[in-house]
């Protein structure tokens, strides 16, 4: 078995580092942070800190992927995350008022999720480590790699790490695990190796967050991301009574900076009918805002040679997009499993591994990555409020279609929680044919009553 040294000991880390574990390989976290998570878990929200995390108390959804992961992985962490307060739900409800087929399905159960905010999550997952034996340690930064003897002709091999008190961990494989901040390319072009190929673009969001508390979870009477003219609104449930509403804007959008003050915050949601009441309930939080997050991509091979061999990178540290979807955590943790997959097949073969690791990564994770940069341009361009220089959105694959037929709505809320990608949901010669006959009256897919343009700039100028 192999040794495994992994730098980040976020959610995807420990997740990374639990399943390799479970294998037998010998794992070691270091984790620049220095801040411990509470032994409660249920306290994470209050009693810790990540200053090295931008969005560690911004909103995190945990989609139906990312529960089926932990069901085939990691079932004591399910245990773990309901104990901690964390909410069940299932994403099929509620259906579109416009599908009149409430009929369940036996397969229902795979739109089943769990959610709850980050500190808490990340707390249960911190805690799971330790019980393993998992060494965590934290307040080490990751300051370089160290070099052994190649395996590849002209290829640098990362043996191991060096922190930032001088300490030297020698492994057979270095994961890095630390996020959307990421110091790889540094970090390799520093011992001789080629920089990664990195992709980056600023999807131009900006989000307005306000986290509120109360006896019970609000009734959902619309979809948790719900687009409306030139803005949209992210609900969450979150752990131990506790919920996030998000006003999401275009961060040109200067106008709608004005969402930073808790009335005009108030005043938008209360002006969208099927989210007014998730604001009824005591705010435990003011309005927190994000914005200036950047979707990138690294890949690791170039032209056919991997950068380095014994690296690889997981999660967000691989790609991240703007959290308009959520998916950040669900997608790492389909890549954490991939990653343990791969090590499997190739622990004893370490120059084969780096193209195995990239041809399963750009196989089964860059579709997602680029399915939702694709979905954020359209999305940042129908919120702009200079339309004249929008261009015209994509039309959706499934059409109007998934409004009025429950298959197909059940198809499309696949794609949406990251069980499937759409291409695959779109070669089934069923959900083809339902899309395809869809009566001609089904055209116009409904939307939510809310304000438009105008009425949203006179709320926010009230």
């Amino acid at each position: 078995m192999a040794s495994v040294v992994i730098c980040g000991a976020g959610v995807v880390g420990l997740a990374t580092a639990l399943m390799l574990a479970r294998d037998g390989h010998e794992v070691t976290v270091y984790e620049s942070d220095p801040s411990v998570p509470p032994d409660d878990p249920a306290q994470a929200w209050t009693a810790w800190r990540r200053r090295g995390v931008a969005q560690f108390r911004q909103p995190h959804n945990l989609l139906p992927r990312f529960r089926r992961v932990l069901a085939e992985e990691l079932p004591e962490v399910i245990d773990l995350l309901v104990a901690a307060g964390c909410f069940e739900g299932n994403a099929l409800h509620p259906l579109p008022p416009s599908v009149a087929d409430y009929v369940p399905r036996p397969d229902d159960d795979r739109f089943r999720f769990l959610t709850g905010r980050r500190p808490v999550v990340e707390a249960v997952f911190a805690s799971a480590a330790v019980a393993a034996g998992i060494r965590v340690h934290r307040g080490s930064r990751i300051v370089g790699l160290l070099t052994g003897a190649p395996i590849l002709p002209g290829i640098t091999h990362v043996s191991g790490i060096r922190t930032c008190e001088g300490i030297e961990f020698h492994a057979d494989l270095v994961i890095d695990a630390t996020g959307r901040r990421t110091a790889s390319t540094r970090l390799l072009t520093e011992i001789g190796a080629p920089a990664p190929l990195v992709e980056s673009e600023d999807g131009g969001f900006a989000y307005y967050t306000r986290y509120f508390t109360g006896p019970r979870q609000p009734v959902r009477r619309g979809a948790p991301y719900t687009p409306y003219d030139t803005f949209s609104l992210l609900t969450i449930p979150g752990d131990n009574d506790t919920w996030s509403v998000t006003v999401v804007a275009t961060a040109g959008d200067a106008p709608l900076k004005a969402l930073r003050e808790p009335e005009c915050f108030t005043r938008v949601v209360r002006a969208c009918p099927a989210q007014a009441h998730w604001l009824d309930g005591t705010p435990v939080t003011d309005i927190v805002v994000m914005a200036g997050i950047l979707d990138r991509r690294r890949r690791f091979v170039v032209e056919g040679r991997p950068v380095a061999t014994g690296f690889a990178a997981v999660g967000d540290a691989w790609a991240c997009t703007n959290p308009t979807a959520a998916r950040g955590l669900s997608v790492g943790l389909v890549h954490a499993q991939l990653l343990r997959d791969v090590v499997r097949r190739c622990a004893d073969d370490p120059a084969g591994f780096p193209l195995a690791w990239d041809e399963a990564t750009e196989r089964v994770v860059t579709p997602f990555h680029h399915d939702q940069i694709r979905a954020d341009r359209d999305r940042a361009a129908a919120m702009s409020p200079d339309r004249t220089a929008a261009p015209a959105p994509t039309p959706s694959p499934f059409g109007a279609a998934a409004f009025r037929d429950a298959e197909v709505f059940r198809a499309l809320l696949e794609t949406a929680t990251c069980l499937a990608l759409p291409r695959e949901v779109l070669a089934r010669p069923e959900i083809r044919e339902r899309i395809d006959i869809a009566p001609p009256e089904s055209t116009d897919t409904p939307g939510m009553p809310g304000p438009d343009r105008e009425s949203l700039l006179r709320l926010l100028a009230s």
